[in-house]
């Protein structure tokens, strides 16, 4: 059974940064897209960034240069680290994974498997 979990939201003030880890289960990420998506309060769900099979990674515009996704220490694990966080990052952050091909891993219809989001709230 695929499993995903993420950890270490909270608040933070403007240009601090914040490490989210996704953890997971089930699967093998060499098979699988994993990737982050956000949603604000009234905005609908958006993508961040992903973790394609294992080997690439691709970003949102609006995080390019600022997050960097990469492996945990821990075994099946990816972390996204972000930095100098805005105000409008605030949000809550999910982990998904799914069998995406290349060109639809920002779609989060190509995801099946989803945490139950972390907050991460940005202080002006």
């Amino acid at each position: 059974q695929v499993h995903v979990a993420e950890s270490g939201g909270g608040l933070v003030q403007a240009g601090d940064s914040l490490r989210l880890s996704c953890a997971t289960s089930g699967i093998t990420l060499s098979n699988y897209a994993l990737a982050w998506f956000r949603q604000a309060p009234g905005k609908e769900r958006e993508f961040v960034a992903v973790f394609f099979r294992g080997t690439n990674f691709y970003y949102a515009d609006s995080v390019k240069g600022r997050f960097t996704v990469s492996r945990g220490n821990a075994k099946n694990t990816v972390d996204l680290q972000m930095a100098t966080l805005q105000p409008e990052d605030t949000a809550v952050y999910y982990c998904a994974v799914g069998r995406a091909i290349l060109s639809n891993v920002r779609n989060l219809n190509a995801y099946t498997t989803w945490g139950q989001g972390t907050q991460v709230t940005v202080s002006s």
